[in-house]
């Protein structure tokens, strides 16, 4: 019953092209910039990263998992090298029994 026309309609007038119609007529909102600010951390390393997060603003939503997990990535990179210790460890206060 979809292919009959109506009085009044024409050919391609029906809810069938209704429904076609409205699909061509959607056309999803493109990237827009998210407006969010960021604060230099002075840590170049860092600061590059949180750069980087400007690029989902010109990425369609699929893109932005990419980004964040780089992201992410890096900074959770940064964080340990700061637990990792450089050059000789002090020695344990143990390990120095004078008498």
């Amino acid at each position: 019953m979809s292919d009959d026309v109506l009085p009044g309609q024409t050919a391609g007038t029906g809810a069938a092209a209704g429904a076609e119609d409205a699909g061509a007529a959607h056309d999803p909102a493109g990237p827009a910039p998210l407006g969010v600010g960021r604060v230099p951390t002075h840590h170049a390393e860092v600061d590059a990263l949180l750069e980087r997060l400007a690029d989902v603003d010109h990425l369609a939503a699929d893109g932005h998992t990419e980004v964040y997990e780089d992201v992410h990535r890096g900074l959770r990179d940064a964080l340990t090298a700061l637990d990792t210790r450089q050059g000789p460890r002090p020695p344990h206060p143990s390990h120095d029994h004078r008498s």
